[in-house]
């Protein structure tokens, strides 16, 4: 991708947003070196990355990379069986436990329900699970390394005897001179204390004293009033000191290159850490961003076709910015953008630019959810004031020469972006270039945004086959722009209407409109109509879709009524079903009592039940739910019967 592009977009600011969100320095080269690609596959991968890491923040928030570090240099003393030094070595612990966690956040992001792991890995899953903590590497670096400068003293066995025999031979020296000062050196002494002087111990020595004192003479004061003697009593002790604290620095020596040797034979895993921490950092970094923008992955295609919805320029204020809808590609491969300065035209042009670059890098876009991209070979554009000082050039001149420029390089396969084309020179003649290098453009097929502010390409693109009209729209009470993009309209450029608005006088206006052509005047005026009928189609749209809304709102409400009453009336229907099947139920049981209790009478009192029983059959005079009941009766008054005899 060109240069100028990328500069004139702000590409690289938004690069700096993305190095930004890295956690790393090696992450954070990866940003800075990030490029619009020219493999559509390399694209899609890139934002499958950029997808997926999204998704784990959603999950589970952010992970941090910050223990990776450039170890190139480390690797290279590893290859070749150098010792790394105490820092290194905890700089190495930290990557190892940092490479721990980035791991256990990679599992349990990757944890959920068997739907959601039936559906497949994910981009980052060999990222992730190529991870190799090495967790007992790392514990025996922070064992023995305590920091920068100390080593523990159970780094081994050998370190701590040597370093208590340090201590050891301490303590005796401290006891020995203690003794010379408190005793019979005392008054030879400058100050009773014992000093350390090139690593060993001595006393403060009054200079007219030395030769009181036998012994070794390190140093002196700086007015020379005081002498630093090593007394001959300690001398051999202080060698003893000396010869061991030789031994310690080889013995630490010996450690790190132990512990070097440990790291070594794992060399080849710790680059692949290294590699795969990296490329996380800045695939997250990505998603980071994303969240950041509230931006959404775009659907890329090949067939040079742009539909962006809502499309917000990611460098303006997201509370002041307003979104654009914008396409291209699809039945028209040219837009003709006008309206009146600081309308936003420009930014529009920029806004498209900037988000096929993001796109084409592998980067979500601050734009409403399948806005699509395409890929383009290049991206040409000619935006903002061109002037040269250095090349004695007027902005005309520079912008023709950036425009010749993109003309001969330019094919169907690029996209081109065109400010202001045609101004800085004569406007008949400005106009007349313009329509003839859009005209250029459109024969060869490549797809053209391009702003302008005369009415001749206005005219030319409602002339035009596959040329379409777009305006920025201008709110004239208030005199600012809305920067609402209107794609099928041309815009005025509403020179007059703002002139009036802001105090110039009515004759002054009426002598200029009289300069314009008849057929000029012919135009704006369609054009303000046009705009007003806009206007007027929108108010009635909106009036249209409130009514929508609230029928919508008034059938849903009918419907939750009627789902009410079919609910109440399912729940009387199913109540009195029950009730009924208890009424049936308490029938049967008084039947079976009374058929009980009649085959219970007839086997007791003859034929009595059975005449009953038959009477009732053939008859009927008893109701089937009063029978139980009239055979009780029956069988009361037998009983009665029976007792009176």
């Amino acid at each position: 991708m060109n240069e100028k592009v990328l500069r004139i977009t702000e590409y690289d600011k938004i690069i700096g947003q993305l190095t930004a969100c890295a956690s790393s320095d090696p992450g954070r080269a990866l940003c800075r070196a990030l490029m619009p690609m020219s493999s559509l596959s390399e694209i899609e991968r890139a934002q499958d990355e950029t997808e997926d890491a999204l998704a784990y923040i959603f999950r589970k928030g952010s992970v941090n990379f910050g223990g990776n570090r450039d170890f190139s240099s480390a690797f290279r003393a590893l290859s070749i069986g150098a010792p790394l030094s105490a820092p290194e070595l905890l700089h190495l612990a930290a990557f190892l436990e940092n490479v721990a966690l980035v791991r256990a956040y990679g599992r349990t992001a990757q944890d959920g329900t068997e739907e959601e792991r039936s559906e497949g890995r994910d981009t980052l899953f060999d990222l992730f699970d190529c991870l190799v903590p090495m967790t007992r590497l790392a514990a025996d670096i922070r064992r023995a390394v305590l920091s920068e400068e100390e080593i523990a003293d159970d780094a081994s066995p050998e370190l701590r005897r040597i370093r208590r025999s340090i201590l050891q031979a301490g303590e005796r020296i401290h006891a020995q001179l203690q003794k010379m000062v408190n005793g019979s050196a005392s008054t030879y002494l400058q100050d009773n204390v014992i000093t350390m002087r090139d690593g060993r111990y001595c006393l403060p020595v009054k200079a007219e004293n030395k030769n009181q004192v036998a012994g070794i003479v390190h140093d002196q004061s700086s007015t020379g009033s005081t002498l630093f003697i090593e007394p001959a009593a300690v001398v051999e002790l202080n060698n003893t000191i000396r010869t061991l604290e030789i031994e310690e620095t080889r013995e630490i020596e010996r450690i790190l290159a132990e512990l070097s040797a440990a790291a070594g034979e794992h060399l080849l895993e710790l680059r692949d850490n290294a590699r795969n921490m990296t490329r996380l950092d800045f695939i997250f970094a990505r998603a980071s961003l994303a969240a950041a923008q509230n931006a959404t992955r775009p659907v890329m295609n090949e067939e040079h076709r742009l539909a962006l919805r809502k499309a917000r320029h990611p460098l303006i204020d997201s509370k002041k910015v307003v979104p654009t809808d914008i396409s291209l590609g699809e039945s028209f491969d040219m837009v003709v953008i006008t309206g009146p300065n600081t309308g936003g035209k420009t930014v529009t042009l920029k806004t498209v630019g900037l988000l096929e670059l993001m796109g084409m890098a592998g980067l979500h876009i601050p734009a409403g959810d399948r806005s699509e991209l395409s890929l383009f070979r290049e991206v040409y554009a000619d935006i903002g004031d061109e002037q040269s000082i250095e090349q004695n050039l007027s902005t005309f001149s520079a912008h023709m020469s950036s425009i010749v420029d993109i003309l001969r390089r330019a094919d169907r396969d690029c996209l081109c972006l065109f400010d202001e084309l045609g101004a800085g020179t004569d406007p008949v003649e400005g106009a007349a270039l313009a329509i003839s290098i859009l005209n250029y453009m459109h024969t060869r097929g490549i797809r053209t945004l391009a702003t302008t502010h005369y009415s001749e390409l206005k005219v030319y693109a409602m002339r035009t086959a596959g040329v379409m009209n777009a305006s920025c729209e201008f709110d004239l009470e208030t005199l600012q722009p809305t920067y609402h993009l209107i794609m099928g309209v041309a815009g005025k450029s509403n020179a007059f209407s703002i002139s009036a608005k802001l105090g110039l006088p009515n004759y002054i206006i009426e002598t200029a409109r009289e300069q314009l052509s008849q057929e000029t005047r012919n135009f704006e005026d369609l054009l303000g109509e046009l705009e007003n009928s806009r206007r007027s189609a929108e108010k009635m749209k909106e009036e249209a879709e409130a009514l929508r809304v609230e029928l919508e709102r008034r059938e849903k409400a009918v419907a939750d009524r009627e789902a009410l009453f079919e609910k109440r009336r399912e729940e009387l229907l199913r109540k009195a079903n029950e009730q009924a099947r208890d009424i049936l139920a308490d029938a049967k049981k008084e039947a079976d009592e009374a058929i009980s209790e009649l085959r219970r009478a007839s086997l007791s009192g003859g034929g009595a039940g059975t005449r009953i029983w038959r009477r009732w059959r053939e008859s009927a005079p008893i109701s089937a739910a009063k029978f139980p009941r009239a055979v009780k009766n029956f069988s009361t008054r037998r009983t009665r019967r029976a007792e009176e005899m």
